[in-house]
């Protein structure tokens, strides 16, 4: 199932309920939150707190993406404040496999995420211990950056990889995504697409989402 996922930190914060509840209406199936510590990525979002007040705004499953070194020191408390899948990065880790143990003990789902410039062979020892791969196909750290063309050959090598080890599991991409690149995304093997600029800076969220899903509704994953 193709899933797309707005991401809020393009969200109006000052709104941020409203704004979350606004793409549930117009047809989000999950909610990304991207957190940031100003150490692994440059920028600086939030912690738990951001998790527990999207978890009272929405129903949707929220999928929290730990852009911060030693993610986990704090997997417990996303997973507590209502993350249902807990992204945590291979450059950030210093013990992946035990980290992502870490998230499963705290019932969220396990899911790797690598950087523009990491390969897909990096994270091979792991594929069978998470329920997702993040790819970026940004650098992460801002919104509204560009998309980066290259990553589309990294989605269809992971989606070969899992393919052929007949491994059962979601491919996301995080960055630049819109209408006119989720359908290229989704041809090379992705499933869930986060959108953050490409929906809460466009007029209409549900008329964006509808948008989106027609262009994936053509295309078959490779």
């Amino acid at each position: 199932m193709k899933k797309i996922a707005p991401s809020i930190l393009s969200a109006d914060f000052g709104r941020l309920a409203e704004e979350i509840q606004a793409v549930e209406k117009a047809g989000a199936d999950l909610i990304h939150l991207d957190i940031m510590d100003g150490h692994f990525v440059p920028n600086i979002t939030a912690g738990p707190i951001l998790v527990e007040a999207a978890r009272r705004a929405t129903k949707l499953p929220l999928d929290a993406h730990l852009m911060i070194e030693n993610p986990e020191k704090y997997v417990e408390a996303f997973a507590k404040a209502g993350a249902n899948s807990i992204s945590v990065h291979y450059e950030a880790c210093r013990d992946l496999p035990k980290t992502l143990a870490l998230i499963a003990k705290h019932g969220a789902r396990r899911a790797v995420a690598i950087n523009p410039d990491t390969p897909v062979s990096s994270i091979l020892s792991v594929l069978n211990q998470v329920e997702m791969v993040l790819v970026m196909t940004v650098h992460p750290g801002w919104a509204g950056q560009g998309f980066i063309p290259s990553c589309l050959e990294k989605v269809k090598e992971l989606n070969r990889l899992v393919k052929d080890l007949a491994l059962t599991l979601d491919i996301e991409v995080d960055g630049g995504i819109k209408t006119s690149n989720i359908g290229d995304n989704a041809a090379a093997g992705a499933n869930v697409f986060v959108a953050g600029s490409a929906i809460f800076k466009s007029a209409n969220y549900a008329e964006t989402i509808k948008a989106m899903r027609t262009e994936l509704s053509g295309q078959q994953i490779g």
